[in-house]
This record gives structure tokens, sequence and C-alpha cells, in this order.
């Protein structure tokens, strides 16, 4: 009930243009539904930098049970959150046979607000899906070692499939199953039996990192800056989970983290771990939970850098789980009277879901989203940008100028924002010439941006400069070849 008071107001949501374009707005495969050549291509193709069939799948099975109503997409999130949630306290249960402390890491991991963005956000499908599918793993590994079958197992290592082709950041589940082998199976690690399920880890990370690569998802940052925006961003992540304030749809990548902030991550990191280990034959949970929230963030902590952020909260919707066990756990090895133990976590828990319905607002729509990144973010030159472009869609150009302007202040090397500044100055009554230089610096940074160079030739066309106007649409031809181009190319030839 919880989870559908906190989000059930995204019923009435829209789509945003921060990625659910690429998944279901623009997608031609995915909004045709499920037909043969759709699920042909969910199965080889790519979108956003990912291979992730089952979540493309799922994407067109709402395309063709709801066509375009954005409502009903996020509303099918909302339900798949709620199913990994119910097999999440299954597993634990079975598990531990403690409802009490299972229940109370399902209701956090329900509504904690660091999993809004996962749950509110379209194109987090795969985070919510792969969840599931992660928790009826464990269910069902958690069967398999009290009950053991061959039939268990492979139907177990099915549903890690399935979960790696939802979301690939699976790929580290083999480990915390041998976690879970010493905390609470206490039946020491099973190597053997996880060396089918690291094959396939193995074979999907490989898969992962050539897309990645292929599609220049990859950021090549230095190998020491990396490690050091990973020190930071576990302690981070560890604070907000207990603090979660300053949520935002993105936080832009620090080039030059600072030294001390990494040498403190690295000390709490370690003086964690020496702690958790020196216990773990009393309070083995305490291990268990730790390395649990340490290794499933080792896929997406920054080791390997993908997209512009520096982290995100979405990638706190599985790793949380370690955590939320060293508390349910831990808590009464601290405090032994029931009824502060139970106090706690009922104002801990309503306390969280207020937090989390007030954060769900956010994604209402592209403008709450963005605004809300540029408020509670610092020179988030990705929050001014996208926050610009819906305020230019909604013809609110004088309030988008400024957005755009204040990201090519805090990242003057941003194509796409010169090409976007230059459209929006061009359509206004003789805006031409202060377009101009906007599409030429963006031709210049990216040579091979199409739309800016297709809109520096039409403004140089527009301007009575015919001759530079040719030579951008002869250009253009080449990157992008088309008989419309081919007929512009000869009427300008001809002084037309």
């Amino acid at each position: 009930m919880a989870i559908f008071v906190v989000y059930g107001q995204v019923g009435a949501f829209d789509f945003t243009s921060y990625d659910d374009n690429l998944y279901v707005t623009d997608n031609p495969h995915v909004k045709a539904g499920l037909t043969a050549d759709s699920i042909r291509w969910a199965l080889t193709g790519v979108a956003a930098s990912n291979w992730m069939p089952v979540t493309l799948l799922s994407h067109m099975l709402d395309c063709s049970l709801f066509g375009q109503q954005s409502g009903m997409h996020h509303l099918m999130n909302v339900l798949y959150h709620f199913l990994a949630t119910v097999l999440l306290f299954l597993a634990l249960q079975r598990a531990t046979g403690e409802p009490w402390p299972s229940a109370f890491v399902a209701f956090l991991f329900a509504v904690h607000p660091l999993h809004v963005e996962s749950v509110a956000w379209v194109a987090e499908r795969k985070d919510v899906l792969s969840a599931l599918f992660a928790f009826l793993t464990l269910y069902l590994y958690v069967r398999y070692a009290q009950q053991p079958s061959t039939v268990g197992y492979l139907v177990m290592a099915l549903a890690f499939a399935l979960g790696l082709m939802a979301k690939p950041m699976l790929v580290t589940l083999p480990f915390a199953l041998l976690l879970v082998d010493v905390w609470p199976l206490k039946r020491g690690p099973r190597w053997l039996e996880k060396l089918p399920l690291i094959a396939m880890s193995i074979a999907v990370s490989v898969i992962t990192f050539l897309v990645q690569r292929a599609t220049e998802a990859v950021k090549s940052y230095p190998f020491a800056t990396r490690i050091e925006n990973a020190l930071i961003g576990y302690v981070v992540y560890l604070w907000q989970t207990f603090w979660p304030s300053g949520l935002a749809a993105l936080y832009p990548y620090q080039p030059s983290p600072a030294l001390w902030a990494a040498t403190v991550g690295l000390i709490i990191i370690v003086a964690i771990s020496v702690a958790v280990v020196r216990v773990w034959r009393t309070r083995p949970y305490l291990a268990t939970g730790w390395f649990w929230y340490l290794g499933m963030l080792v896929p997406v902590i920054g080791i390997v850098q993908v997209g512009l952020q520096s982290r995100a909260d979405r990638y706190m919707y599985l790793p949380m789980v370690g955590l939320l066990i060293m508390i349910a756990w831990g808590a009464p090895d601290v405090v032994r009277d029931r009824r502060i133990l139970t106090g706690a976590a009922v104002v801990a828990g309503l306390a969280y879901a207020g937090a989390a319905y007030a954060q769900t607002a956010y994604w209402h729509d592209s403008g709450t989203l963005f605004q809300r990144a540029v408020d509670v973010t610092r020179d988030n030159y990705v929050a001014e940008y996208n926050l610009a472009n819906y305020l230019m869609n909604q013809h609110r150009g004088a309030e988008a100028a400024p957005h755009f302007e204040a990201a090519l202040r805090i990242h003057p090397d941003y194509p796409e924002a010169e090409n976007n500044l230059g459209m929006l100055l061009g359509r206004a009554p003789g805006g031409l010439p202060a377009a101009i230089p906007h599409f030429e610096r963006a031709v210049e940074l990216n040579p091979k941006l199409v739309e800016a160079r297709y809109n520096l030739a039409v403004a140089l066309a527009g301007a009575g400069r015919r001759a530079e106007a040719l030579q951008q649409y002869q250009t253009l031809e080449k990157l992008q070849p088309s008989a419309e181009l081919e007929r512009v190319i000869e009427n300008l030839k001809r002084g037309q």
C-alpha cells in the first residue's frame, strides 16, 4: 500500500526529454509494440548505448497495451517495483526465518527517496525489472540451497539471465550470492555453483563494454580521477542513504575531485571493512550487508566511466539492500528495547515515505525535473541545457535563453547548446545574424553534428550568403546523403 501512496501520483506524469525519447517516444521499434520485427530488433539492437532486450520488450508491451499514454507507462514501473519489493521480502524471510527485519528492509527499499529515480522515470524501467529478476534469483537461490536440485538451479540461472538482459548491472550478483552463502545460509561460499553465473556475467560485461565503447558512451577520464570519484561516491551514497536531501536527476561529473575528499572516502571504506571483518563470526550480517553494498556498486561506481554523471540516485537501487540489512539485523545489537526499535522503524519509514512522495513530484515533467536539478546542484550544464530545451519547446524563449547561456558559461565547448541557442535566436524577427555565430561554433566543435550544420546552411541562405550556404549543404550531403539535399544544392548553384 505504501508504494502506491508514494508513487500513485505518477499516473498523471508526462514522459520526460531525459532518455524517455530514446527508449519510448522517439523509438520507432518500441512504438510499434510487440511485432515480429520489433522483437527481433529488441534481441539484437541497442538503445541508449545498452543491450537490454528484456527491458525493451517490456516497453514494447506497454506500447501495445497503452500506446503513448505516459501515465500507464509510469504505473507499470510502479507495479514492477512493487513485485520486486515483495520478492525481496520473501527471499530474506526464507533465508533468515526472521519476518520483521525482512519486512523492515523491504519497506525501506519500497519507499526510500533514493529509489524515486528508478521508479518515477520511465527510462529506468531497466532498474525495476532487473531488481525484480535479481530478487527472484535470490529467492530461487535460497530455495535451491535449502532443497538442492538440478531443475531448481536451472530455473534460478534462467532468472539471473533475464535480469542481466534487463540491465547489465547485475553482473556482480553471483558474488553477492557468495556472501549469502556465509550469512544467512551459513554453509560457506560455494564457488563451483557460481561458475556458470559468473560466466554469464563475464559475457554480458564484454557485450556491454563493446557496445558502450562503440557508441562512445565510455569517457576517457584519467584513471586516478575515476578512482577518486569512486571513493567519494561510495561515501556520498552512504550518507544519502541516511540523509537523502538535495536529490537531483543528474550530478555533473567532477573532472578534478578534491584529493582530501577521496582520501577521507578511502579511510571510511577501509575502516568499516576492517570493522565488519573483525566481527564477522559474531555478527556476520554486517559483513554480508557491507560487502553487498560495495560489490553491487562496482559496475556503476565510475571505474569505467559511462555518461556525464558523477553518480546517480538510481545506482543505489540494488546496493542499498546491503546497508538496510546491516541496519535491520544490527540495530537490535545496539538497542535492546523492542518498543524503541519499533518506534524508530515507524518514524524512519514515515519520514522516508514522505520525502519520497515529495521527490516523486519533481518527475512530473521535464520542466520540474531539470529546474530541481538546477536548484540543488552547482555548475550543472546538462540540467541547464535540458531546462532551456523544455522552456524553448514551451514557447518560453525569454526564459530559455539564460539557461542556454548558463550552460555555455559552465561548459563552453557544448555544441548542442550552441546549436539550440542559435535556433532560439533565429526564431526572433531579424535574428539570423545573431544565430549564425552559434551555428558556426557548434559545427566547429562537432563537424559531424548534422542538425547544427543544416541550421547553419539554412541561416546562411536566409541571410543571402549563398556561396557559404552551398558549401555547408555540400558538406552535409556527404555526411547524410539525400535526394532533397541534392535538389537544394542544385537550386543554389542555379542561383534560385
